[in-house]
């Protein structure tokens, strides 16, 4: 198999695993497994644990980026989790994922 074609197919296996069906608006991956992250309403923080559970202003905040074209913007599976970002900076969107046992809820 050529390496485009195991590219798009190993894609495909990831929007599978969420649950995901790409529309009108194509975002690339953004891989954050290394981060601790909590959801906050319309935002996710990640970074070290220790900066987001005591908001020290060292950890990143991601708008969740609310496209039409899709019927939700976080998508929780077994293991991870993707959220439909926007950075806020330069147009930077992505579909950032998570790794759920590094995941803050308190």
């Amino acid at each position: 198999m050529d390496i485009i074609s195991k590219f798009f197919n190993q894609q495909q296996e990831i929007y599978d695993y969420f649950g995901f069906v790409e529309d009108w608006v194509v975002l690339p991956f953004d891989d954050r497994r290394g981060f601790a992250w909590k959801l906050t309403g319309s935002e996710v923080s990640f970074g070290r644990r220790e900066d987001i559970i005591n908001d020290t202003g060292n950890q990143y905040v991601d708008s969740i980026y609310k496209q039409r074209f899709y019927d939700k913007w976080v998508y929780v599976g077994e293991d991870y989790t993707m959220v439909m970002v926007d950075t806020q900076t330069d147009g930077n969107r992505f579909l950032a994922i998570f790794d759920n046992d590094r995941r803050i809820t308190q």
